[in-house]
């Protein structure tokens, strides 16, 4: 619409110049662009928030994990029915006996053992106070008493499955029988009685093995005597102590003197009341005896086996029932006893924590086999690396492949294979890394350093194996569930066969009606989930279900692997997970430095730090089962520090080093500090742990990375503010770690200083006094030079240094480097006042002055050359110092020295404005600056957005200040000495003037000798400028008010007239001799007009440097114009002040 109102003027030719369409490609082509990341973006959150199975889980990042067990909701007595009353008791009795025995298994390994093995841990002897102990033990007793209860509470157990057993198995022929037992064999019981005695073993072995235990013991008794004497002085009543004393002899007597297992065995099993028969039971004795062989026999085929699963774990037990069966029954089967101990000859030991269990009969045990535990992981690590890794490819390509239907059942045997595989690799691991660790241990054998690192490998191995099952966790549990119900079936299938065969047979009996319903029960209990009870029922049934031969031998076999297969699959995930425990490890902790160590000198699989770490977590819950501590938090705490310790002192803080090392090196090349080449040197490529995801440690992420980069960072940055000027260095140092290593470090931010820093202004400020000594001022450019130097360059300091350095330190820096400029001042004031009041000196100027008065009028009221030169010769008499110098030249140097001062103040001000200036260039109008404040207050803005406003326009109003006019530190200086100096008791200073002609003379003399020595080769005092002098002499003359009377002496007009006299004459003579051709004469003449335009010229730039100094101290004014003038400042104030008054008065009537 708007087009076609345009007039026709407005319009142009519609030349299509191709940039149109450009345009649109290139919009189109950003457009495109951007829907492809946005998809990309989408797709990413869509794949976030998908539930599709298969995805890899993180064992470190994970907030929630999947627990595959099955807990059975129904109780003993609804899964156990049959039509067999009898039966239905028979195996619920001893099914609540063995789920009994599983859970007081289950209360020691997980309560009492970790309870027992963590005493007196975290508390290092030299931490320890007196009392410590004792205290550690009283908070222990209750845990001794929790333990007592669950050891008579085994004792019970174990008294009621003999009873139980017992009472099936009747040898009196008269009696009637419960069941039939002929054939019938309850292996199970035996194993679960085997397990309770083990853990009444471990116990004993347990404490028998704690040393600090005991200690403590005798020390908590000792203290109970004290406090049985003095009741009173504990705050105890004394009838509250008997009861507990024989407390705790009943607890010593039961727990502490290592009989636990024995008061069990040596129980009185016989009923005393006609019960129960035990020891009298023939029957009952051959049932046990065949029992303990069928189990050994099973245990010794297994051991050692590539298939071995858990029967080195049952040869304590059967130890135990071989010396309760002596115990009760009095016999010894002398081939099987033999047969016992010869097993011992391979390293079947039993280990909880850090303590061996020889459970042979209490017998000692010997290990020809493994005299050199070294062999043992060396030779096996390689082989096991091997086997885990192809197993965990077979995981991977096995659980990514889609299952085909047709080959469902294979694909399930397939996996069910590969579970069991890596469960059994973990408890071949498990059991060379325990064995081989502890047989060094209890040999006091020291581990070599091959040996400590085969065996972490196979601890990452161990960590490996348990991360890949975690890692598909969501497979496997999909997998679980369908071998489970696989297997079931193949199980089910087998008793099917069973029974079939059973009812075809139709001859009657008790014995058969028993078989039936047992494997009634079994079909039955298996068709549910694969639950603990279940599958223990089914144990038991089959135990009755298998005699009769009910099954044929190849029947029989299959099943039992199904049911072996069927509790590992079940249980998978607990079962890795106790396999793959490496709670052991806190016991074993000294081999982490070495550990650490190789990790470090191996640099390229650094990712396996994340296994160890894995590994060293697993204590953690053990450690919660402490009680001798405050809290059990105490004794994690000290776990915690310990490990992080090891891991800064071994790994982090090496690293670090090494780091901050190469890039140095790197950075300063170019100085050939060593030989780098890595073909020499080797060369470790530490970029790898940078590349690392961050290590998971109690609630902690340990991220390396950021740990370096912390480090160099502060490092950088506080070395960085020690030497300000080696920003650039750091700087590059900080590109390089990004380049190199990939770490992304935070900018110092400090103020960067020029390379050529020079002194700092902190550090003149403090050594003023030596800094006016060593530099020398040039008035025109601003700039120190230093005198003299032992190097090859001389420093300089300008403004720019200046400004930086306030930059760096602040303007406040400025007033007190003022301050210390008037102390320094103070000092030098003495020495010159001193000096200028001296008898020889002060003699010396009045006479002159006396002198001068009477000729100055034939002289034309200029001071003659003649009579400073002869003030000069003069003053030389009086005396020389070692090195040469006049007092004169002292005085010089003196006068110097405080013009040095003057122009370092200077310089400090024009620093401050050159500094102010830079701040403030980003205000685009210094005389139109916006109030923040305000526009604030209008918006109603936050409170904190006023403060930061008002602090804004402040911070504003300083600069604008600040680079407007500066401070008039001249001024200031002048306006603090000069009344002092102009004081009547002062008058001898009121001389001055008359001595600056020969002090002048003197200057000159010195500049000329010095600028001399430039040319020559030895340059020690040699100089170019030195407009310190005039500084001084104008600043001093200022301070006098004597800038008139110095002016009525015209000196530089006579030293003038002198000098062109001298010439001309020069000149003459020049044109006398040139006519007599007597060239050394003439050679002569040139040098003299030569020396003498040198001098003109000196004298000459000494003039304009002074009249350029008095510019600065207002040479224009004497002190009584001044003064008037700031009476006449102060009247203006004062009547523009009255007149503002008068005018708000006048306004009041209009206002109102």
């Amino acid at each position: 619409m708007a087009v076609e109102t345009l007039s026709p003027d407005w319009e142009f030719d519609r030349v299509d110049d191709g940039s149109q369409k450009i345009h649109a490609e290139v919009q189109l082509k950003n457009y495109g662009k951007f829907l492809e990341d946005y998809t990309s973006q989408l797709r990413r959150i869509e794949d976030a928030l998908d539930d599709s199975i298969g995805d890899v889980w993180d064992f470190n990042l994970d907030p929630i994990a999947l627990k595959l067990l099955p807990y059975e909701q129904s109780s003993l007595l609804e899964l156990i029915k049959t039509e067999n009353k009898v039966l239905n008791k028979v195996i619920t009795v001893y099914a609540a006996l063995c789920c009994e025995i599983k859970k007081l298994k289950y209360e020691a390994e997980t309560k009492f053992y970790n309870g027992l093995l963590f005493y007196g841990e975290g508390a290092t002897e030299s931490s320890m106070m007196e009392g410590d102990c004792q205290i550690q033990m009283g908070r222990f007793i209750s845990f001794l008493q929790e333990l007592s209860c669950f050891v008579t509470r085994c004792y019970e157990v174990v008294m009621n499955v003999v009873h139980q057993l017992a009472a099936l198995y009747i040898s009196n022929k008269v009696a009637p029988k419960i069941i039939e037992t002929t054939g019938v064999h309850f292996q199970t019981m035996y194993e679960h009685l085997g397990e309770l005695l083990t853990v009444l073993l471990t116990l004993d072995e347990i404490i028998n093995n704690h040393i600090t235990l005991k200690d403590h013991w005798t020390m908590y008794k000792r203290l109970m005597k004290s406090v049985h004497h003095n009741p009173s002085k504990f705050g105890i009543q004394e009838e509250k102590l008997k009861p507990f004393e024989k407390f705790l002899l009943r607890l010593e007597g039961q727990l502490l003197d290592g009989t636990i297992f024995q008061a069990c065995i040596e129980q009185q099993f016989d009923s005393l009341n006609g019960g129960v028969s035990v020891s009298k039971n023939s029957t009952f004795a051959e049932e046990f005896a065949h029992s303990l062989r069928s189990i050994f026999a099973n245990v010794e085929a297994k051991l050692g086996e590539p298939s071995e699963i858990d029967q080195r774990d049952k040869y304590v037990g059967i130890c135990g029932l071989f010396v309760l069966h002596f115990q009760i029954f009095r016999t010894v089967d002398k081939k099987f006893y033999k047969s016992l101990l010869d097993i011992c000859k391979k390293p079947q030991v039993v280990f909880m924590g850090h303590l061996k269990v020889h459970a042979a009969c209490r017998r000692p045990v010997k290990f020809p086999v493994l005299s050199d535990p070294t062999v043992f992981p060396a030779r096996d690590v390689q082989s096991y690396y091997v086997f885990v890794s192809s197993w965990m490819m077979k995981m991977e390509s096995i659980l990514s492949k889609e299952q085909r239907m047709d080959k469902f059942a294979e694909d399930l045997t397939n996996r069910c294979n590969v579970f069991i595989q890596g469960f059994l690799y973990a408890y071949s691991i498990s059991t060379i890394i325990k064995t081989t660790m502890n047989l060094y241990m209890s040999m006091q054998k020291p581990m070599t350093k091959t040996s400590v690192k085969a065996l972490c490998r196979l601890i990452e191995l161990l960590k490996a194996i348990e991360h890949m099952f975690y890692r598909r966790s969501m497979v496997v549990a999909d997998s679980v569930s369908h071998i489970t119900q696989h297997l079931q079936h193949q199980a089910l299938n087998s008793i099917s066969v069973a029974k079939k065969r059973v009812i075809s047979d139709k001859k009657y009996s008790e014995q058969r009606l028993d078989v039936l319903s047992a494997l009634v029960l079994a079909e039955n209990t298996l068709n549910g989930p694969s639950t603990k009870q279940r599958r223990l029922i089914v144990s038991l049934s089959l135990s009755v279900g298998t005699q009769m031969k009910t099954f044929k031998d190849e029947e029989l076999f299959p099943l039992q692997v199904v049911m072996k297969k069927l509790d590992i699959i079940s249980e998978l995930r607990e079962r890795v997970q106790m396999q793959c425990d490496c709670c052991f490890l806190y016991w074993h902790r000294a081999v982490f430095p070495i550990y650490l160590d190789d990790v470090y000198e191996n640099a390229v699989d650094a990712a396996r730090l994340h296994y160890m770490f894995s590994a060293l977590r697993d204590c953690v819950p053990a450690m919660m089962h402490s009680r001798h501590l405050e809290s059990y938090k105490v004794l994690l705490n000290c776990y915690d520090k310990e490990i992080m310790e090891i891991l800064n002192e071994h790994l982090l803080d090496q690293l670090c080093k090494e780091i901050e090392k190469d890039l140095r090196l790197s950075v300063h090349t170019h100085l050939k500090l060593d030989d780098r080449s890595p073909f020499k040197v080797g060369m470790k490529d530490l970029a790898l742990f940078f590349s690392l995801h961050p290590i998971r440690f109690f609630n902690r992420f340990i991220d390396i990375r950021a740990y370096v980069t912390h480090y160099l960072d502060k490092t950088f940055y506080n070395l960085t503010t020690v030497a300000l000027h080696d920003w650039a260095t750091y700087s590059e140092m900080r590109n390089l770690a990004m380049q190199r290593y990939g770490l992304v470090m935070t900018e110092a931010h400090l103020p960067s200083q020029t390379l050529e820093q020079g002194l700092d202004v902190l550090e003149i400020m403090r050594n003023i006094h030596i800094f006016v000594s060593r530099y020398l001022y040039n008035l025109n450019n601003q700039i120190f030079i230093e005198r003299t130097s032992n190097n090859k360059h001389l420093n300089t300091i300008n403004i720019r240094h200046i400004a930086n350095s306030i930059r760096t330190h602040g303007t406040g820096i400025m007033n007190t480097t003022v301050n210390f400029t008037y102390q320094f001042l103070k000092k030098k004031f003495y020495i010159f006042s001193q000096f200028m009041y001296d008898e020889h000196i002060k003699s010396r100027l009045i006479k002159d002055i006396r002198f001068f008065r009477e000729i100055k009028d034939q002289n034309d009221h200029k001071y003659p050359f003649d009579r400073a030169e002869k003030f000069n010769r003069g003053i030389r008499k009086l005396g020389i110092t070692p090195e040469g110098q006049s007092y004169l030249d002292q005085f010089r140097q003196l006068i110097s020295q405080i013009g040095n001062a003057m122009g370092y103040v200077r310089m400090i001000r024009s620093g401050g404005l050159h500094c102010s200036s830079n701040a403030i260039r980003f205000v685009p109008d210094l005389e139109d600056i916006v109030n923040f404040e305000e526009l604030v207050k209008e918006e109603g803005l936050a409170e904190e957005t006023l403060k930061a406003a008002r602090h804004l326009d402040s911070v504003l109003s300083d600069h604008t200040r600040n680079s407007a006019e500066g401070t008039e530190y001249f001024k200031m200086l002048v306006d603090v000495f000069a009344p002092e100096f102009r004081r009547p008791k002062n008058i001898h200073l009121r001389n001055f003037y008359i001595i600056v002609p020969p002090l002048t003379l003197n200057f000159v003399e010195h500049s000329i000798s010095c600028k001399e020595k430039l040319n020559k080769k030895n340059k020690i005092g040699a100089a170019f400028t030195d407009d310190g002098f005039a500084m001084g002499v104008a600043y001093i003359l200022k301070l006098l008010d004597q800038y008139q009377e110095f002016d009525s002496l015209h000196w530089f007009q006579s030293v003038r007239e002198k000098y062109l006299k001298e010439m001309r004459a020069v000149a003459k003579q020049q044109n006398v001799q040139s006519a007599g051709q007597d060239e050394k004469l003439l050679q002569t003449m040139t040098l003299t007009q030569k020396r003498l335009d040198i001098y003109l010229q000196e004298f000459e730039l000494l003039y304009f440097s002074l009249s350029s100094a008095r510019i600065f101290f207002r040479a224009d004014k004497t002190a009584a114009e001044e003064s008037q003038e700031k009476k006449e400042r102060e009247e203006e104030t004062k009547t523009s002040n009255g007149d503002l008054l008068d005018n708000a008065v006048s306004a009041d009537p209009v206002v109102k």
